[in-house]
Parts: C-alpha cells; structure tokens; sequence
C-alpha cells in the first residue's frame, strides 16, 4: 500500500536524495576505474586480478537488482533505499581500510550489493510520487545527474588520485551515501510498497541471479570457450527461470508485465540496444586517442567529456519535453541521431582529426540526450504502481546487459584483428580495423534500435494506476 504523502515536500526529498545517488553511483564507476593502475600498484595485482575489482561490483549489482526491486515493492522502497545507502557507505569505509587485494575485492562487491538496492529504488520512488504529467522532467534531472558522475568520475578521481591517494575517492562513496541517510531518516516518513503483503519468491530470486551473472560474465569472456559456455547457460537459465515463474504463486516478475506490455518489453529492448551499441565507444576512443595520436590520459579524457557533457545538458530539456510530446518520439528520434554519430566514427583511421573525433562524439552524445529520459519515462509509465521497484530494476538490468553486449563485442573484434599481444606501433594499423568494424556494428544495431524504440507505441494514452 502506498502511504499518503505531502504535495511539495516529499517530491522534493525524494528528487534530492535520488539525484544525489545517481549522481555518485557512475561518478564511483568511473573515478574508481581511473584510478585503476594506482590500486594495481599498492596491492601488486596481476591484469586478471585487477579486472576483479571492476567485476566484483558489477556481477554483485547486476544480479540482485530485480530481486532488491521486488523486495522493495513488498517492504517498501524507503526502507530498500535507505539500506543501500548504508551498505554503500560500509562497502566504501572497508575499502578505505582494506589491506589486501581478496579484502579489498570482497568490499567492492559490499559496494555492490548497496548499488543495486539504490539503483533498483531511486527511480521507482520517483514514478511513485511525481505524476504523470511531471515525470519527464524529474526523470530528466536523474539521467542528466547519471550522466554528470560519468562526466565528473575520471576527472574528479584523477585529481585525487594524484594529489589526495585513490582512497580519497572512497571517501566521497562514504559522504554522499551518509548524507542520504540522514536526510532519509529526518525528512522523509512516506513509505511505497505497491506489492506489500504479498510473498518473496526465493527460488526464482537464485535462478535469475546465477543466470544473470553467467550470461555477464560469459559475454565479458568472448570469444573465449568458456565465454561462449557461460553466455549458453545464462540463456538457458533464463529459460528455466521464464518456466518457473510462470507456475510460481507471488513471482519476481509478473511476466504479463512483458506479454501483454509492448511499451515495457520495446522500451527495455531499446535500452539494451542503445547501451550495447554505445557504451564501448569511450573505451575505444581512448585507446585510439592515446595509441594513435599520442594523448595523454589527461587530454584523452577531456576529448572524450564531450559525449556526457551534452547528455548532462539535453537530459533533463528532453525530460520535459517528453511531459508533453509522446516519448516513443523523442527516444525515437535519439537513437536515429546516435546512428547518425556512430556512422561518423565508422570513418576513423590513422590520420582521422581530432576535430571531426569531437564533433562525431557531440552528435552522439546529443543522440544520447534525447533518448535515455524519453525511454525511462515510457518504460516507468507503462508499469503499474505494485511494479515500480521490479521496473525500475528491470531498467537498470537491461542497462548492464547492454553494457556487457557492447564490451562482448569489442572483445570479439579485437581479438579477431589484434589478437592477444600487446598494442604497440607495428599493432596501430590491426587496432584500427577493429575499432572500424566495432564501429559498423554499432551502427547497424543501433539503427534497428529506432525501429524497436518506434515499436512500443504511445504511452500518454493511459497511465496504469495514474494518480492525479
């Protein structure tokens, strides 16, 4: 049952402590991502163990997203939201302290489990007390935070790293989670449990997590034997959990919520799509910025703010616009314009300008503005109000399957035209190629995207439980 709620004041708490943790959750991502070769250093790890301290947090998020979703629509989504900030900020403390690689692992996936209950609540508390008519715009002031922690991460991170150590960048993962509870505890007292009393489906919460982390991290080990066993059996396990959910009495997700949906199901796919033809972008054009024309990170860093610059700027006008204009049109129109971005790239060679490389990613990142709060706002409003929490998970777990997609992919064609060496000079030429035929790729999935995106329908028709 959803709690009464005052008008003005608890919107506005909500909007701030959700923006907030938005905000941190891919600054986090990406500062901790900078500061990569400094944490490699002070711990002696290997290239393999390194790539755990990524791993660890995304496969601990990844997989629990939808069950924290249900869990929040059953208890409640303040209550969901206000542990993840603790956990968030206890993860963050033991990294500070760690000492040893297997505890500093171990605390990156603490941190991962407290990502995954804010990020399976943060937009189902919005859905719940912003109305229809208003939903766009708040939406578009949480991309647009999403998308400024992404732009802020590597330069923020980077300067602590070298003047403060890369554990100050923790420090921030402490404060900002803090802040949240206590502004939780102090100012918000509604609650929103839209699924409250109904049971919590254990057996189908196990076989979506294992799925989910073999079909991860099986794309991240393509092209690789087990990397195409792991992905085989995470899309058999997702069979089997479609099987048991369908006979299950109180499932984790309501699987009508996908067949009788199409503004749900096209909305996801759409988000898988555009996720998995843009996400490796950045990773590629970085290697290429400082493999081919000799940047510094530093300088290769700001070419590349670019892209999340403008999304950070277009989000939260496009949130608005889609308030009033039919959202399938707008995340439409954004996905044609990120085809027309990523087809620029297609063009990349040895001697492409750094001009025409900024004005490629600045057509992107407008492409990418205009679809990802349309397409949350369609997907959000086409979910009824016990299924916000799942929904919301639901967004998110198609973001991070999106996400392996792309880096599935880049994998796959730099080790078809590189091969495992290490990328020096006589290299340059074979790195190109692949970054060239990614590029294609990219391209092409990103264009049957607009079809899926033009595929959901309208939205603004009827509003599932709508509130006034």
């Amino acid at each position: 049952m959803e709690t009464e709620q005052p008008q003005g004041n608890t919107r506005t708490v909500v909007l701030v402590i959700t923006t907030l943790v938005t905000f941190m959750v891919p600054f986090m991502t990406a500062g901790v991502n900078i500061a990569l070769p400094e944490i490699g250093s002070e711990f002696a790890m290997n290239a393999v163990v390194l790539g755990w301290v990524a791993t660890a947090y995304f496969l601990a998020s990844s997989s629990l997203l939808v069950p924290f979703g249900r869990l929040a629509d059953i208890y409640g989504r303040r209550k969901i939201f206000a542990a993840g900030a603790v956990i968030f900020a206890l993860g963050s403390i033991l990294c500070i302290i760690s000492r040893s690689e297997a505890f500093f692992i171990g605390s990156r996936a603490l941190q991962g489990i407290g990502g995954a209950m804010l990020l399976s609540t943060s937009i189902a508390m919005l859905t719940s007390v912003y109305p229809m008519k208003q939903r766009g715009n708040v939406l578009g002031i949480n991309a647009g935070a999403a998308y400024l922690g992404l732009s802020a991460g590597p330069v923020i991170g980077g300067f602590l790293t070298s003047h403060a150590g890369w554990r100050s960048i923790f420090w921030l993962g402490f404060a900002i989670p803090f802040i949240t509870v206590v502004v939780v505890l102090w100012k918000l007292r509604s609650e929103w449990a839209g699924a409250k009393g109904e049971r919590f489906d254990y057996g189908g919460s196990a076989i979506f997590a294992v799925s989910l982390i073999a079909l991860i991290y099986g794309l991240t080990s393509l092209p690789d034997v087990l990397g195409a066993v792991l992905t085989l059996a995470g899309v058999m396990g997702f069979i089997a959990f479609a099987w048991w959910e369908s006979h299950a009495g109180s499932p984790l997700i309501q699987l009508d919520l996908f067949k009788n949906n199409h503004a749900f199901v096209f909305s996801s796919v759409a988000t898988i799509i555009s996720y998995a033809a843009t996400y490796a972008v950045t990773f590629l054009i970085s290697l290429y910025l400082q493999y081919n024309k000799g940047l510094s990170p530093e300088k290769a860093g700001l070419v590349l703010l670019g892209t999340p610059a403008v999304q950070s700027v277009f989000s939260p006008i496009v949130g608005r616009l889609s308030d009033r204009i039919e959202p399938r049109i707008l995340a439409s129109a954004g996905m044609a314009v990120c085809t027309l971005g990523l087809g620029m790239l297609m063009f990349v060679a040895q001697d492409t300008s750094l001009g025409y490389l900024v004005a490629s990613l600045l057509v992107l990142g407008v492409g990418l503005g205009l679809f990802a709060s349309p397409n949350t706002n369609a997907l959000m409003s086409s979910a009824s109000k016990q299924w916000y929490g799942v929904a919301s998970a639901a967004l998110a777990t198609s973001r991070q399957v999106g996400v392996m997609l792309s880096m599935g992919i880049t994998m796959l064609m730099l080790s078809t035209f590189v091969g495992r060496v290490v990328i020096t000079p006589p290299y340059y030429g074979r790195f190109v190629d692949a970054v060239r035929i990614a590029f294609i790729v990219f391209t092409v999935l990103c264009f049957i995207g607009i079809f899926a995106s033009l595929a959901r329908g309208n939205v603004h028709k009827v509003e599932p439980g709508a509130q006034k």
